[in-house]
């Protein structure tokens, strides 16, 4: 006798067609705003001139460990700024399908507000404390370097306020439709 597995329960419609276009934009802003930093260390990886003495690179294990760390660095950054978009898109409110268990069901909204927050004030506080560090740093680079990786890394600034601004539009959202019977 073979037993048919039961569809997954339909899930409530999305609410990402309110989605307003300045929320969309914020979080899409998040993705440029981390990728400068991220593709500065990728050329220092792959051996572009940045002005960098052999010290920095001593600092960040290049040669060495530095070739594997830095470039997952940022891939794990770029990952981490991806998630913002699951604050304006489908895949944030209902679980995706290739998610096992999950799928197809609604996304709790505390499981994405409360690591966005999380994550918030994580990248407020990195990007004031870099910016701050940077300015009072004694780097062994030159004049343009520093100029080079100051317009690479001071967009990382942006990141903690718009992924604050997305966090709060998408609770307030998912909870005005839960509260409206949507």
């Amino acid at each position: 006798m073979a037993t048919s597995a039961l569809p997954p329960t339909p899930a409530p419609p999305l609410t990402t067609a309110s989605v307003p276009l300045w929320a969309r934009r914020a979080a899409e802003a998040v993705l440029w705003t981390s990728m400068p930093s991220a593709l500065w260390r990728f050329a220092v990886v792959i051996g572009v001139p940045l002005g960098l003495a052999d010290s920095e690179y001593d600092a960040m294990l290049i040669p060495g460990w530095g070739y594997l760390v830095v470039p997952l660095l940022s891939v794990l950054q770029e990952a981490l700024a991806l998630l913002t978009l699951g604050l304006v898109q489908p895949w944030g409110e209902v679980w995706p399908r290739w998610v096992p268990w999950l799928r197809g069901r609604r996304v709790p909204v505390l499981a994405a507000t409360i690591p966005a927050a999380s994550g918030a004030l994580a990248c407020t506080v990195y990007g004031v404390l870099f910016v701050w560090t940077t300015l009072h740093a004694d780097m062994a680079i030159t004049q343009w370097g520093e100029w080079v990786m100051t317009v690479c890394y001071v967009p990382i600034v942006a990141w903690g306020p718009l992924l604050a601004v997305v966090t709060v539009h998408y609770y307030r959202r998912r909870t005005r439709s839960r509260r409206d019977g949507r």
